[in-house]
């Protein structure tokens, strides 16, 4: 099922995480791989997902950070 552009999620395929559409790299593993500091072609090269793909997951993850609500406790 798709859930936003170029991301889906099956039951069946790692756990129902998000995924890059059409393969089994988890949104997750794009992300963290950009936040340890591999640029956008080596997680392209690396997980055989285009430029596109990487920007979904970046897009994917806003959204979803978005209607996140945070409070403070003190």
């Amino acid at each position: 099922m798709d859930i936003a552009p170029r991301i889906e999620v099956d039951p069946g395929r790692r756990s129902g995480k998000p995924v890059v559409k059409g393969t089994r790299v988890p949104v997750s593993l794009v992300l963290g791989q950009l936040a340890s500091g591999m640029t956008f072609e080596e997680v392209g090269r690396e997980y055989e997902i285009a430029r596109e793909d990487i920007l979904a997951c970046l897009a994917y993850a806003a959204k979803s950070l978005e209607a996140e609500e945070v409070r403070a406790v003190r």
